[in-house]
């Protein structure tokens, strides 16, 4: 665990996967064609808390979708790429708006679609309902399953490495 800490202590930038990491990854559609998706809300508070810190958010999905457009904005999260099949080039795109080296990166993925970017970050974090190869390649797996707290768990383990997590839970004992 002290390797997966060293990792940690270097991130300012944690990037999620949308569809199986802030969601279950099933897709919902209504009878209009309207997509829906649940998003847990212990995951947004650990967002919050992680950006609180001074670590920076960002999405990049494969997907386009109003209600992640909605949620990230709710979340305050600067970086939304949505639409990316190929996600490596808005990885680098991110890196150069965000001034950051691949190393200060960390990734929250779930299928082999996440592989790419995985492959090159400091952090590689797959959810613990993750694809068998995406696990193979993660630095770390989370406890909980993609929309189930997996993301809480990678922010307050990246908090805790930094130590910056009792901060803020103090925040809001002291309320």
């Amino acid at each position: 665990m002290d390797a997966i800490y060293q990792r940690a202590t270097k991130i300012r930038l944690v990037i999620f996967d949308v569809d199986g990491v802030l969601t279950d990854g099933r897709l919902y559609f209504g009878a209009e064609g309207d997509e829906y998706k649940t998003f847990h809300v212990r995951d947004g508070l650990g967002m919050k808390m992680l950006q609180a810190s001074g670590v920076a958010i960002g999405v990049i999905t494969a997907r386009r979708s109003k209600a992640v457009a909605l949620r990230m904005e709710a979340l305050g999260v600067e970086y939304v790429y949505q639409g990316q099949e190929n996600k490596v080039p808005a990885f680098e795109n991110l890196l150069e708006k965000a001034q950051l080296e691949a190393a200060q990166v960390a990734y929250v993925g779930d299928d082999i679609i996440d592989l790419p970017i995985m492959r090159r970050v400091g952090l590689a974090i797959a959810v613990a309902d993750a694809h068998e190869h995406v696990k193979q390649y993660s630095h770390w797996q989370t406890s909980r399953n993609g929309g189930c707290g997996a993301a809480r768990d990678a922010c307050e383990l990246i908090m805790k490495a930094q130590g910056t997590l009792d901060a803020q839970f103090q925040k809001y004992i002291n309320a």
